[in-house]
């Protein structure tokens, strides 16, 4: 008897983008290629404490302290 494999998961689907409209606070979102510029990684410097925005390999960020 043949093992069967489970059914893949259906996609999720994406998260719409946030608009100012759908924004409680009134601030526009900031593209992410707007703070990276071309560049894998930057430095952020908040209240006085340095932070690490990177993109991942897959796309994804990462934001380290």
């Amino acid at each position: 008897m043949q093992a069967s494999c489970p059914a893949s998961p259906e996609p999720v689907p994406a998260t719409p983008p946030l608009t100012r409209a759908a924004n409680p606070r009134g601030a526009a979102p900031l593209p992410s290629s707007a703070l990276l510029q071309g560049q894998k990684s930057v430095l952020i410097e908040h209240q006085g404490l340095i932070y690490r925005l990177q993109e991942t390999k897959l796309g994804k960020l990462i934001l380290t302290k």
